[in-house]
């Protein structure tokens, strides 16, 4: 990820110049449903019925339904073209991503899509070493500039796995949790 597209592409439709943060999005967002899979509903899950890590409750907030008007079926049959929109407006941008060091970019929106955009900052800007408020904004984005990614990469991900150690499901899905943390650690 740290080497991530220098030169943008075009679009084969329309030939208009792709961002190169717009390749980073959905470079991320593809190592993002690799790791988050198919449909689970485990039972130690407090998210639930869950499909490409969205879950029944952020889907039924984000198509402005009820959650009891999502069924099951609804939920299998999400495609990664059906929550696309929903990753980057809930988590890519509520996180700056774009605005973040490539690599960086990838921690911080893994973290939010598993533990949520307001754990995700908080733990970014605990490595940081700035006010940890769970906002990213300015001072988030030109500490993280100024840091050099890598060592912050590491100290978010230590920062990650301890908190996500202290979680009550951490001998459910431990396991898998540390597996996906060390995996973006190489990315």
């Amino acid at each position: 990820l740290r080497q991530l597209c220098r030169q943008p592409r075009q679009r084969q439709s329309d030939r208009q110049q792709v961002t190169e943060a717009d390749d980073r999005f959905a470079d991320c967002l593809a190592r993002v449903l690799h790791h988050e899979g198919g449909f689970v509903n485990h039972p130690r899950d407090p998210g639930g019925m869950t499909n490409l890590g969205v879950t029944r409750r952020v889907w039924a907030e984000w198509t402005k339904r009820k959650i009891e008007e999502i069924d099951e079926r609804e939920m299998r049959d999400l495609l990664p073209e059906n929550v696309e929109t929903l990753y980057r407006q809930r988590y890519w941008d509520v996180c700056w991503c774009a605005e973040l060091p490539a690599g960086l970019d990838y921690v911080v929106f893994d973290c939010a899509v598993n533990s949520g955009p307001s754990r995700s900052a908080k733990l970014l800007q605990e490595a940081l070493g700035v006010k940890a408020d769970g906002l990213i904004g300015p001072g988030t984005i030109g500490a993280a500039k100024a840091s050099g990614a890598t060592g912050i990469i590491h100290d978010a991900i230590d920062a990650r796995l301890d908190y996500l150690r202290g979680l009550s499901t951490w001998d459910a899905f431990g396991k898998g949790w540390e597996r996906r943390c060390e995996e973006v650690r190489a990315a």
